[in-house]
């Protein structure tokens, strides 16, 4: 058993936040408890294990942060502190990775990583468990801060070379629309702010009883589309998740074979209607993670194959794109009938499945499995890992909600705050439309400096009861532009080639 020592005054622990997560970070079994004063993990394997959970962070925010692993002792670790090391170690890793050390321009962020050191063994030679949290969560505060500075700054170099390049495509930023929607209510924030449009194709809106299909919404957007030259994209094309998969397909959950021609059949259908207007497709969305329903590894593996062979088939010249939920596969800990995102991601490499790209979902606000909120360091790492796979990237989902209140009135207050350190971080926990509209641009800038990444797309144009997180739309409801609008604009200006104003 695993225990961490949380502080005295710390009332409220986000335990359906944690999991704990071995070797290349993939997710472990185990059981998460508050009890006595500790945070006891028990995990069942062996081995050194990092824990990860939503930490509050002064001049930072309610983020989920990862300790460095350790291993079984009956001694507890004092929580703050391992988390404190866990970002250092990632920090130094990074830097080195990136090309960094001893580089004359990050000298000021270069003293805090040492002052946070500092502070990090001032914390392993405190007297007291009181004493060792605060010094801790004082080197966790410098460690997160320096990430953040450290991510610029990288982002900074690699975009501005993209730049001189030209190593950006023709189409970068794009949209995913509400169908009840009417196209022409929404012409003018496409026009200005996207190079394409992303149509959620969820199965059970196309077919929502078997047999009985109802294409006018889709007809209406593909139509108008390409009457005024609007790239479209197809998202969901195949997506088991509830959300998306229709109701009726639970009947066949046991007979694989009757799935596996269903599947077929309704790609077809789909790739056969929309192939003339449609030039990019998501082809498989999301089947690694939690779904409506129960396969195994190999049988996943073979939908996989049967919708992008099939879209390849019938579109040759298209794009196909498998998407990636949940990028951080903090679910494969709950759910042992999931794959982790990478090994799913490595594994339609290794079996030959064509297709042509992997697709990323950033999605973050709901407290729920993939959407507790990550700093924009461990998004930039994530990048890098899956780039590394050798295959094109397509952000097909990101979005930040502008507020966290129900109703949708603006919060209260900011969460993004100067920290000690002289730099404007970006917060988290307590979004408005000033942090949406910050963090856009900052994780705009830092996915497309890296030159693997193609498009970004960001999850919802409009605020709408069918969005994954609520109230984050570049528009409100009645289509009235929020402050993070007014940035994508800006953003799409500076950075996309075949930008007109």
């Amino acid at each position: 058993m695993i225990r961490f020592r949380i502080p005295e005054n710390q009332t409220e622990i986000n335990v359906e936040s944690a999991y704990l997560f071995g070797s290349d970070g993939v997710p472990l079994r185990a059981d998460i408890e508050v009890a006595d004063g500790f945070l006891k993990c028990s995990k069942r394997v062996a081995g050194p294990a990092g824990l990860g959970i939503v930490w509050n962070i002064p001049d930072v925010g309610e983020v989920l942060v990862e300790s460095v692993r350790v291993q079984d002792r009956s001694e507890p670790y004092t929580l703050t502190l391992e988390l404190a090391r866990g970002q250092l170690m990632r920090l130094h890793h990074k830097r080195e990775d990136w090309g960094l050390l001893d580089c004359p321009d990050i000298k000021s962020i270069d003293e805090e990583i040492s002052s946070a050191g500092e502070m990090l063994v001032d914390a392993l030679c405190a007297d007291d468990p009181t004493s060792a949290h605060l010094s801790g969560l004082k080197a966790l505060t410098h460690c997160m801060i320096c990430a953040d500075q450290i991510t610029h700054f990288h982002a900074s170099i690699l975009l501005d070379r993209r730049r001189e390049t030209a190593g950006f495509g023709r189409h970068i930023f794009g949209c995913e629309v509400d169908l009840s929607a009417r196209p022409e209510s929404l012409a003018d924030a496409i026009t200005r702010g996207f190079d394409f449009v992303t149509l959620p194709l969820h199965w059970r809106n196309t077919e929502p009883k078997e047999r009985n299909f109802r294409w006018k919404p889709l007809d209406a957007w593909v139509d108008w589309l390409s009457k005024n030259g609007v790239p479209a994209r197809g998202s969901n094309l195949l997506c088991l998740q509830e959300h998306s998969a229709p109701d009726w397909l639970r009947i066949w959950e046991n007979d694989f074979e009757t799935i596996r021609s269903l599947v077929t059949d309704h790609v077809r259908k789909v790739v056969n209607r929309y192939g003339r207007h449609i030039q990019v497709w998501d082809v498989i969305s999301g089947i690694h993670a939690p779904h409506a329903l129960n396969f195994n590894f190999e049988q996943l593996m073979e939908l996989t194959r049967i919708a992008a062979h099939t879209t390849k088939q019938l579109a040759p010249r298209s794009t196909t794109i498998i998407d990636l939920v949940a990028p951080w596969g903090e679910y494969y800990a709950r759910n042992p009938r999931t794959i982790p995102p990478m090994l799913y991601a490595d594994m339609a490499i290794q079996s030959g499945i064509n297709f042509d790209a992997l697709g990323l979902q950033f999605c973050f606000g709901p407290q729920q499995d993939g959407c507790f909120a990550r700093d924009l360091f461990q998004i930039s790492t994530l990048l890098d890992r899956f780039g590394a796979l050798g295959r094109p990237i397509h952000i097909t989902s990101v979005v930040v909600p502008s507020t966290t209140k129900p109703d949708g009135t603006p919060s209260a207050s900011t969460t993004s705050t100067e920290s000690s350190s002289g730099t404007d971080t970006d917060g988290f926990g307590m979004w408005n439309e000033s942090t949406q509209a910050r963090w856009l641009r900052s994780f705009c800038e830092i996915a497309l400096s890296k030159p693997f990444v193609d498009t970004v797309c960001w999850q919802a144009l409009r605020d709408g009861a069918s969005n994954l997180v609520p109230h984050g739309g570049l528009l409100t409801a009645e289509n009235a532009p929020k402050m993070s609008f007014g940035e994508m604009v800006k953003v799409r200006q500076e950075i996309s080639p075949n930008f007109t104003a």
